[in-house]
């Protein structure tokens, strides 16, 4: 996936995945992933995706900065 967030462009397939979590299994509903990744320059970011009852019904790309990221990977 790729999506520009403030004209920087944030993609899936160039970036380096950090950590990937997912809840539920394939097919379920309420199932969902949450993958953070660093780009190339050091910048970092969250995609969600998910089932139609999850809270990531609609695949997303979200722009993370360093500390969040930080305090995402502790959470997680």
């Amino acid at each position: 996936m790729v999506k520009t967030i403030r004209k920087k462009v944030y993609d899936t397939d160039a970036s380096v995945v950090v950590k990937k979590v997912a809840y539920g299994s394939f097919g379920d509903p309420a199932g969902y992933e949450t993958t953070l990744y660093q780009t190339e320059d050091g910048s970092y970011f969250l995609y969600t995706n998910g089932g139609e009852s999850s809270p990531y019904p609609v695949e997303e790309i979200t722009a993370m900065s360093k500390v969040n990221a930080k305090k995402w990977l502790e959470e997680n």
